[in-house]
């Protein structure tokens, strides 16, 4: 087993640290705000004064953060994880931010410290069971004592190939809501029960997520996995990157076209399945 520092405790990140100390290993967290890495500590993690102090004690430093600007600000600077970890020492970054951010970390590394450039699909719930799907950029083998106890190790190809991977797979997501949502709504503007519409979409290519996300629609509310304004950075890294590819991608500007309406209706703290009540409630105008 590893010692492995976990640089961002949010939902993501405490149950990381959960399923971390679940399999043996001994986990250093850092977090800017105290209250999650006083939870990890009573779950038998060690707590560090900075993200270089939580980086100088491990062999793998793991970054969970928000977005690339939280990226720079946590690696970066005395008190980064550049500035604490030690030649031998492996970076495995996981947060959602990009391939460019994830290009540019890999300019700054110290020397002897590598990167593994590792986000992940999945939410909370994958993360405790350790069943994430982990894309990994770089060397496979590199991150493997520390991701093969998190779920299953994709590899994809070289550094930034893990982050490029991981917009793919959000891009299907964001896509599928957006599609989910305007069926509901078109079922409903034709006069369609709600009944009908779901026997629709339960012989058609959404069955399984129309299965998934019918519970939570009826009933009025979600468990929080992923909130909607992550959803929708997330949104936004999509068509940025497509963009800088020269892609026109007129589907995924839809999609974060209704992630952002959504959130400006002030849902951005809800789950983002969500967006299928924002979708069905705002289609008919």
């Amino acid at each position: 087993m590893a010692t492995v520092a976990v640089v961002g405790l949010g939902a993501m990140g405490r149950a990381l640290t959960t399923r971390l100390l679940g399999t043996g290993h001994e986990v250093v967290v850092w977090n800017r705000s105290p209250g999650p890495v006083e939870e990890a500590v009573d779950e038998g993690a060690s707590a560090a004064s900075t993200a270089a102090d939580a980086a100088s004690r491990a062999e793998f430093v793991l970054t969970m953060i928000a977005d690339p600007a939280a990226l720079l600000a946590v690696t970066d600077g005395p008190d980064g994880v550049l500035a604490g970890a030690d030649p031998g020492s492996a970076l495995l970054q996981m947060a959602t931010v990009g391939p460019d951010p994830v290009l540019a970390l890999a300019e700054r590394l110290p020397a002897g410290v590598d990167l593994v450039d590792c986000p992940v699909l999945g939410s909370i719930s994958e993360a405790t069971d350790g069943t994430l799907s982990v894309f990994v950029g770089g060397d496979p083998e590199r991150g493997a004592p520390v991701l093969s106890s998190l779920g299953r190790i994709v590899p994809v190809g070289p550094i930034g190939a893990g982050s490029a991977a991981k917009l793919v797979a959000n891009s299907t997501l964001f896509g599928v809501l957006g599609v989910l949502g305007e069926a509901l709504a078109l079922g409903d503007g034709l006069g369609l029960s709600r009944e009908a519409t779901w026997e629709v979409l339960a012989a058609s290519p959404l069955a399984a997520q129309a299965e998934r996300r019918r519970g939570p629609l009826e009933a009025g509310e979600a468990p929080l996995r992923f909130g909607l304004a992550l959803a929708g950075k997330d949104a936004d890294l999509v068509v940025e990157a497509a963009g800088a590819a020269g892609l026109s991608l007129p589907l995924a500007e839809a999609a974060r076209g209704w992630l952002a309406d959504a959130i400006a209706s002030g849902r951005g703290d809800d789950d983002y399945s969500t967006i299928l009540a924002h979708i069905v409630a705002s289609a008919s105008g």
